[in-house]
């Protein structure tokens, strides 16, 4: 695709991811090809078979967030085996997401915009959160004098009823 070529080849990283984005947003199958000398018995042996960009053939899901939750709703693509098939909604977990962002290879991250040293995409979900337990936590002054009563500020209150929904 000669459009992609020229994305890929923009030195500007912000350029590219944009650039991309826009040529795969449009896109709702993962194109899978067959070699050119494959199928074809009569072609010249001499000839260069173009290499395959080794598509999956899967369908890609539009993808909605509402509220904290993503969705996906993937079409079924219209032939006659599939004439009263209806389209499929499904929440995408953090873990499905996770396990598609780990399986972008070294070269796709740059192709991306992105950097393999920095920005990784598995990075960008948050899968260990540390937090300090709440004893350790300080108390703050109700007053402001720091001699009157002591009491939680708000996270450490949110963090108690996380605890106690969770154990």
């Amino acid at each position: 695709n000669p459009a992609y070529k020229a994305a890929v080849s923009m030195r500007d990283p912000k350029r590219r991811f944009e650039t991309i984005w826009r040529l795969c947003k449009p896109r709702l199958v993962c194109e899978s090809d067959v070699g050119a000398n494959e199928g074809d018995n009569n072609s010249d042996p001499r000839e260069a078979v173009k290499p395959s960009h080794g598509g999956c053939g899967n369908t890609q899901p539009e993808v909605r967030q509402t509220a904290l939750t993503l969705w996906g709703t993937w079409k079924v693509p219209k032939d006659e085996d599939n004439e009263g098939a209806q389209a499929e909604k499904k929440q995408i977990t953090p873990e499905m997401a996770l396990q598609v962002l780990r399986s972008i290879s070294t070269a796709e991250v740059y192709d991306l915009g992105l950097s393999n040293d920095y920005a990784r995409p598995e990075w960008m979900i948050i899968t260990v959160l540390p937090v300090p337990p709440p004893p350790v936590r300080p108390s703050i002054s109700m007053d402001g004098t720091g001699q009157g009563m002591r009491g939680e500020d708000d996270l450490t209150y949110k963090l108690g009823d996380i605890i106690r929904a969770n154990g």
